[in-house]
């Protein structure tokens, strides 16, 4: 006995030695917590009815799909561990993991996702990315209730109209397209698909996704705390399994920083207490890029174009000349390069690079196919004359007579120092032009009410298609928010949901030609991301879709 004693004091002195000397010089991986900024409080943690970037960030963090992406931006298995497509390729077949479990320990499996896709059918809920993501599936109209030319129901709405289907031991998800859909995998990896827990919800309603103790999901973190305008942290899911590799979630907490305010986010990072910073004051931007080669300032190509949106249910807007006269008086290139300090690109198309379709390169092809130029010139001076002449057209000589409009954003990153920029270039063309600043919890709900004149815009793009953005103007999108509604337009976007590749990009190369035409919208520049990230933060990757994740995230030291 004191021969086993003995060794076992020894062991414990060994292994308390090694750890010691490991956390003084060993560079071990810090699993305490790790804090980042992404952005300020989120307009809502719904997966339903997120549909803002930050917003997103957080939901990779705390739910899990049937698939998800890899840091190589691959397909992956997620809480499904297979999946098998029919050779028509209209059925999809997800089988389950065993074992899966919500954040609160109870059982996880088919049904729930079944539950999951067939709320997003819900009109009173109105999901804004509802017909995208699940817009190709069977039985959608039928589900929503069939809304006539005017948006209005001709039917009740069923959701269990919606052609997917939980086996009876909740071990297969079986879903029947309308049509085929090969980008389907990458939209069932979407964050708007991720399982919400059918008690929950119904118990608490719209607060279920407000506060710690009802906040159930399903991934490698959940919330511990929430401090509206503070913090979000995120603790290691115990009941977590699936496809992230559980084995290299070594950190215990995930703290989120809800500041506005660039100024405070650099503060945050400047004394450590922030690892990664996504707002980074724009005064700065000169100075960090210099000193960016081994640095910390990291800039980074993605998939999305930063537009503005005019509300086309008002007047002026729905006058296609005055909209051709405020998109054609913008210096695209003196927005990207001198407002925007050369960390965007000028937009002279809606779609951007990095596009593709079955040709090559989407935007190339556009600009092939428009006798080599783009849709809107690069040619400024020769735009500001041509604006000049539209508003003419319109019935405002000189701008005499036009209203004063009023342009709404948020106060983050470039969006004033933008908004001041338009404000002077409208003058050129006598149109008077109002900021009304909106703080961002408020902002998009606003915009996509319609309740504005003129609103900074933005998209970043979910999966490589160029239907993802296109079909944001399809007159009944949710995310429609400038409200524009072509028949051309739609029957175009109609045309695109085939399963000849061919065709399907031909239709939306003819889709962006009439909304370009139609100056549906005003782009002015092509995102890239720009952040500050310490070199301390290890295992973190940035996607092309604007996504960091941070399931792997460590400090190293």
């Amino acid at each position: 006995m004191k021969m086993k004693r003995l060794v076992s004091i020894l062991l414990v002195l060994v292994l308390t030695l090694s750890m010691v000397f490991c956390m003084s010089g060993c560079g071990n991986k810090a699993s305490n917590g790790v804090t980042v900024q992404i952005g300020p409080n989120p307009e809502t943690l719904d997966p339903a009815l997120n549909s803002a970037v930050d917003g997103g960030n957080m939901l990779i963090t705390l739910f899990e799909t049937l698939l998800i992406i890899d840091e190589n931006n691959q397909v992956q298995p997620g809480q499904a561990e297979s999946y098998t497509v029919s050779d028509d390729g209209l059925t999809w077949t997800f089988t389950m993991r065993d074992g899966l479990k919500w954040s609160d320990g109870t059982d996880l499996n088919a049904k729930d996702f079944e539950y999951t896709f067939k709320r997003l059918t819900n009109p009173d809920l109105a999901a804004p990315y509802a017909e995208t993501v699940i817009g190709m599936i069977d039985g959608y109209q039928d589900a929503i209730g069939n809304p006539d030319a005017e948006g209005k129901t001709t039917t009740d709405p069923d959701p269990d109209k919606l052609n997917v289907a939980a086996s009876e031991d909740g071990k297969t998800l079986t879903i029947k397209l309308a049509y085929p859909c090969s980008y389907f995998d990458k939209i069932v990896a979407f964050g708007t698909m991720s399982p919400v827990q059918k008690a929950t919800v119904e118990e608490n309603g719209d607060a279920w996704a407000t506060q710690p103790d009802t906040y159930v999901c399903n991934g490698p973190y959940m919330i511990s705390e929430w401090t509206p305008s503070e913090r979000i942290v995120c603790k290691k899911n115990p009941n977590y399994k699936g496809g992230w590799d559980s084995s290299r979630i070594v950190t215990e907490n995930l703290n989120f920083l809800l500041l506005e305010d660039s100024s405070a986010s650099y503060a945050a990072y400047n004394s450590g207490e922030a690892l990664l910073i996504k707002d980074v004051p724009t005064e700065e931007i000169p100075s960090l890029k210099k000193a960016a080669d081994g640095g910390d300032f990291y800039v980074d190509t993605i998939l999305g174009t930063y537009y503005l949106s005019m509300n086309l249910n008002k007047e002026p807007f729905n006058n296609v000349n005055v909209r051709k006269a405020l998109n054609l008086a913008i210096d695209r290139d003196y927005i990207a390069n001198v407002v925007m300090q050369g960390t965007y690109s000028p937009a002279y198309n809606f779609m951007g690079p990095g596009v593709v379709d079955s040709e090559g390169m989407f935007f190339d092809n556009a600009v092939e196919a428009n006798g080599g130029k783009p849709y809107i010139s690069e040619d400024y001076e020769a735009n500001l004359e041509e604006a000049k002449k539209a508003l003419a057209d319109a019935g405002y000589p000189n701008g005499e007579g036009f209203p004063t409009i009023t342009y709404s954003t948020n106060d983050t990153g470039y969006h004033v120092a933008v908004a001041e920029y338009l404000q002077e270039a409208y003058k050129q063309i006598g149109i008077t032009m109002q900021i009304d600043k909106v703080e961002w919890a408020s902002f998009t709900p606003q915009r996509r009410a319609g309740e504005y004149e003129m609103a900074r815009n933005g998209w970043v793009m979910d999966y490589n298609d160029a239907s993802n953005m296109l079909e944001l103007l399809y007159s009944t999108n949710g995310n429609n928010d400038g409200k524009y509604n072509n028949p051309d337009y739609d029957a175009a976007i109609n045309a695109s949901k085939v399963a000849d590749p061919k065709a399907h990009f031909e239709a939306l190369h003819n889709a962006e030609t009439i909304m370009m035409n139609d100056y549906a919208c005003i782009p002015l520049a092509y995102y890239n991301d720009f952040w500050l990230q310490s070199p301390k933060l290890k295992g973190t990757w940035h996607s092309p879709y604007g996504y960091w994740y941070f399931q792997y995230a460590y400090v190293e030291g």
